[in-house]
């Protein structure tokens, strides 16, 4: 079964609802690229008239998150995927439809291969770019997984 924008956004209803209640979506995934995006709104506000970050964490993580699951999925095998680190920056001010692209798709399938080759948990770190309507970067995120075959 192809994992799909649709059954993702579904997902995350039933397994993450704050997510799916404060209007992440994602857009578009294939084996290189996922793209999320989430709007500036009374539930993802803060108290500067702009985006709260964790709101944009929560889209970021998910544009990273959703390709690791694609390739685990691909991969047949079973993986456990879990954040050890993450960091960001913030540039702008986030308002209005904020869109994460991340584009590490063909490097975490080689990292879930060779965690399942090794037998050794591995970890790669994956970034997601946050840019507004106008194109202008608002937040970079950057996640750790670990990746690790189950036995």
């Amino acid at each position: 079964m192809k994992l799909t924008p649709r059954k993702i956004n579904l997902f995350m209803l039933a397994k993450l609802p704050s997510v799916y209640f404060c209007g992440v979506r994602v857009k578009f995934i294939d084996g290189k690229t996922c793209i999320t995006s989430v709007r500036y709104k009374w539930i993802t506000k803060n108290p500067f008239k702009s985006m709260f970050w964790a709101v944009q964490g929560m889209a970021a993580e998910l544009s990273t998150g959703a390709l690791v699951m694609h390739h685990i999925k691909k991969c047949g095998k079973p993986v456990s995927m879990l954040v050890l680190n993450n960091k960001a920056s913030f540039y702008k001010k986030a308002k209005g439809k904020i869109t994460f692209t991340c584009e590490g798709g063909i490097e975490i399938g080689k990292t879930i291969n060779q965690a399942i080759v090794t037998g050794e948990g591995q970890t790669i770190w994956t970034k997601s770019k946050g840019v507004n309507e106008a194109g202008e970067t608002v937040s970079e995120f950057y996640f750790e997984w670990t990746l690790k075959l189950k036995k």
